[in-house]
């Protein structure tokens, strides 16, 4: 039968119908002043009121202050009544109420309290009281079979709300390196033009020459530097692949050794003009020569057809230089998309280097290593944990994942002297485990002696230990160390522990692990309980998850009549 405590609504109740009132009456007497002090009861159950009051007999021009707050720690405040004055005789009577209260069973006590009297401090006694269990009255409840186990959905977690916040970093990152390196960006007006073949652009150029307006601005310097750069990048580009950086006599005298070379056929009135429009540039760039400006706009009228003839001359490029051409430009876009791609992934290195650094400034290095790759241990200990009540009288514990009944046969001879549960998740070779282990002695009805004789023939926790010991060898731990201390549970609960570290061979290979354990024994009346965990060594997390385990354990006296059941 397993008992399940519940906190209880605190409210007011009068508990001399159930237990003996009891007065403990504390006096501190002085000449003018007398304090006194009492409860209603030493003894409640989980979630009742004790009544603890405090009487003050003094002087009318004495200043009283009672304790306020919580200062009756452990035992919880639940309501403190207003201050109740009563005229006797040439003194005044102050009466004050506490209401206090506790949901742990155990003994406690109301701790000393400090009142001010004028200028004088009195201090109360304090005073042990027992806080016990809800006890249930099995004769009037119906008994059941033990249900089976049935499977639970596990309780939802925020996983998916990480998962959709890296999805959108990701998607962000993603975005970003579209928008800026892989999208087809519109086209400037400038880099329109310059995908233009050198012909076209160069007489566009001439016609954007007009919308300058220089000659109406009487800006014939400018006009002519234009003018004859537009003619020379033409030149160069088609002709001559020096033309920009040529004088005009020795870009003259090329164009007359191409025509000589029959490489090039020009007129000798293009190769004319060119070299008078350059020359009368030449002046008005550098001995400020100011030319009529409808002279200008000949010249860029004659540049004009000249570039006409000159493309007539050239020959059509043959197969060959069209598939160098294509190739160039397929080495130049290929260029293009490995630049791309490499700065991609160098943004990506970088993006992925910040975030681990920054997770593993804040959380540890460790930490992330672990979170990105993997580990069993920290898997175990951030997932959803479960609280629950296993054997009886119940062990109350919190574990990473639910312990499952296991079926021990006991030899023949021991059947009728004992019952054992147990349950357990993992084994020692898993190196991560635990065990809940309950084993009641039958005390046979002839059997004579106090119960704590029996008590302490039946139950040795050193002889416990050492067995369980022994059964650790059986499943092949070697090296066992052993170190043993007294433990208390949250509750109150005293036992035995036994911890330290030992070796296991994996089967079927050579390789050996090291682990740690910790076995927590307690007994009960009758009632042997053990607590056995196996850990991996160097295991921050493990460590954790021990200590967890560890500080939820909970164990629930038995009463004289559950222990006179297992008599029968």
């Amino acid at each position: 039968m397993i008992f399940e405590l519940r906190h209880m609504n605190v409210q007011k109740r009068t508990n001399l119908g159930v237990f003996l009132p009891l007065f403990l009456i504390l006096t501190s007497s002085f000449s003018f002043s007398q304090v006194t002090t009492e409860v209603d009861t030493t003894k409640i159950r989980i979630g009742e009121q004790i009544n603890f009051k405090i009487k003050v007999e003094t002087d009318s021009t004495n200043l009283v202050i009672f304790p306020e707050g919580q200062t009756f720690t452990p035992l919880e405040v639940v309501e403190i009544s207003e201050i109740d004055t009563l005229k006797k005789d040439a003194k005044f009577q102050l009466l004050r109420n506490y209401a206090l209260t506790q949901f742990d069973s155990g003994s406690y006590y109301i701790p000393k309290q400090k009142l001010l009297i004028g200028d004088t401090v009195f201090m109360t006694d304090s005073l042990k009281v027992y806080v016990n269990t809800v006890e249930v009255d099995t004769t009037k409840q119906g008994l059941y079979d033990i249900k089976p186990i049935i499977e639970v959905e596990k309780s939802s977690s925020k996983w998916w709300l990480y998962l959709l916040l890296i999805l959108l970093g990701l998607g962000l990152v993603a975005f970003l390196i579209w928008w800026f390196i892989w999208r087809k960006k519109p086209l400037t007006e400038e880099e329109t033009i310059a995908l233009l073949p050198p012909y076209d652009r160069a007489k566009l150029a001439l016609e954007k020459l007009d919308e300058k307006a220089y000659l109406e601005k009487d800006d014939i310097k400018n006009y002519y530097v234009e003018l004859t750069l537009i003619l020379r990048k033409y030149l160069d580009e088609k002709v001559y692949d020096r033309a920009l950086e040529s004088t005009t006599d020795e870009l003259i005298a090329r164009l007359k050794l191409l025509q000589d070379a029959n490489e090039l056929e020009l007129d000798d009135s293009t190769i004319s003009s060119f070299e008078k429009i350059l020359k009368r540039a030449d002046l008005v760039k550098f001995a400020k020569s100011v030319p009529d400006k409808t002279l200008a706009e000949m010249d860029k009228d004659t540049i004009s057809k000249e570039i006409d003839a000159v493309r007539a001359q050239l020959p059509e490029p043959s197969e060959e230089e069209k598939f160098m051409d294509l190739k160039y430009k397929e080495a130049v876009e290929k260029r293009k998309k490995t630049r791309k791609i490499l700065l991609t992934i160098g943004i990506a290195f970088f993006v992925l280097m910040a975030t681990t650094v920054g997770l593993g400034i804040k959380y540890g290095f460790a930490y992330v290593k672990d979170t990105i790759i993997g580990h069993e241990s920290k898997e175990l200990l951030e997932g959803d944990w479960v609280d629950s009540a296993y054997g009886f009288p119940p062990v109350y514990i919190s574990t990473p994942r639910v312990l499952k009944r296991i079926q021990v046969d006991l030899p023949e001879e021991q059947k009728a002297n004992m019952t054992m549960t147990t349950f357990n998740y993992g084994t020692m070779l898993d190196i991560f485990s635990v065990t809940v282990n309950t084993t009641t002695l039958k005390r046979p009805q002839n059997q004579t002696g106090s119960d704590e004789e029996l008590e302490e023939n039946a139950i040795d926790l050193l002889k416990v230990s050492e067995g369980a010991l022994q059964g650790f060898e059986q499943q092949g731990a070697q090296d066992i160390t052993v170190k043993r201390e007294t433990v208390e549970t949250p509750n109150g609960a005293e036992g035995l522990k036994t911890f330290g570290e030992f070796k296991v061979t994996i089967p079927n290979t050579d390789k050996r692990i090291s682990a740690k354990y910790d076995m927590l024994i307690f007994k009960n009346k009758n009632v042997l309980q053990q607590i056995i965990i196996t850990y991996p060594e160097d295991d921050d997390y493990a460590d954790q998850m021990v200590e967890r385990i560890e500080n939820s354990i909970e164990l629930i006296k038995r009463t004289d009549s559950e222990e006179e059941e297992d008599v029968q």
